[in-house]
């Protein structure tokens, strides 16, 4: 196995909503940004909810997060793995979610799969009264259901924190 290193977060000063993935898969790593597999729904997903098209680039990927005050990182920062799979994560050193918190005003996190989550669990349990579990969006989760996201998005947005979030709407 090799040892991989992820990407660093992407956030602004606005940023209010942290979503949380586990590492990128090999598609994602040789794009440079998040969810590069075309077959990954993530995507899909916000423009969806958000009423947008799909972006493309990186430039629109990352237009589309910080116009809608949202936070985009992975729990792990290296690792050895193979392939794609979270499975196969061995030796991982985990993100300093801390460090971005500092630096800009998350109220809400979405853990994009089992794996984000349980290593927020186990390394940072202060943030979980803030925290959701959701499926993960990778092509290779057959429970993946698009309504599941859009209705956590929909609670987050509707909360009292509503014009934080959704400024640029």
């Amino acid at each position: 196995m090799s040892r991989f290193e992820g990407f660093g977060p992407v956030f602004d000063g606005e940023s209010c909503l942290l979503i949380l993935g586990s590492f990128p898969s090999v598609k994602s790593r040789s794009e440079g940004f998040y969810y590069g597999n075309p077959q990954n729904r993530f995507w899909r997903m916000l423009a969806s909810f958000f009423g947008g098209d799909v972006p493309e680039t990186i430039a629109e990927k990352e237009r589309l997060l910080h116009e809608n005050h949202i936070a985009l990182w992975d729990m792990v920062a290296s690792c050895e793995v193979k392939g794609s799979s979270d499975a196969s994560i061995k030796e991982a050193e985990t993100a300093d979610i801390f460090s971005l918190l500092d630096r800009a005003p998350i109220r809400r996190i979405l853990c994009n799969g089992a794996t984000s989550f349980s290593l927020l669990e186990k390394n940072f349990p202060a943030l979980l009264p803030i925290t959701e579990k959701l499926p993960s969006t990778s092509p290779a989760n057959p429970r993946y259901r698009e309504e599941e996201w859009h209705a956590a998005l929909r609670r987050i947005f509707a909360a009292g924190d509503r014009d934080q979030f959704s400024q640029n709407r």
